[in-house]
């Protein structure tokens, strides 16, 4: 089999930014996918892009805030499926306390919403694929598979 005969499947990159006990959400809207849920900010990484690139500037899109590659620790991947996904996807997830800025919804048009929520009292409508992934984290689990 040559490398074109491969499967793929796309890659997104995610960032759990925390204040002790707390971590930032955002709700998504608009986007025909999950609106209402809260989830991690982050997104696709492009072609050529670290991962670590990839949340810097997720990140700076959708927050307003910058990371530093240093600061960000990889906590966990995430191979998810589903039904009714035509694609399967890798999730990376790092963590950081530090950044420069303010959060601010930066996307207006795809985020309604941001909040520092508690590690205790998660939002009903977190993404359950996102609360599995905070779950896992809280117990030291660095990969899962979710959906299949």
């Amino acid at each position: 089999m040559g490398n074109d005969d491969r499967h793929r499947f796309l890659v997104f990159a995610s960032v759990i930014l925390r204040k002790g006990n707390k971590i930032l959400l955002m709700r998504r809207c608009n986007t025909g996918f999950d609106d209402g849920f809260f989830q991690c900010p982050g997104g696709g990484v492009d072609g050529h892009e670290p991962v670590t690139q990839a949340i810097i500037r997720e990140t700076l899109e959708e927050l307003g805030v910058t990371l530093n590659a240093p600061d960000l620790r990889i906590v966990h991947t995430m191979h998810l499926s589903g039904p009714g996904r035509s694609y399967e996807y890798l999730n990376f997830f790092a963590e950081t306390n530090k950044w420069d800025g303010e959060p601010t919804i930066m996307e207006p048009h795809k985020c309604d919403g941001i909040g520092w929520f508690s590690l205790n009292q998660l939002p009903d409508t977190l993404m359950p694929s996102v609360k599995h992934v905070i779950e896992s984290v809280g117990r030291g689990v660095p990969y899962s598979e979710y959906g299949w």
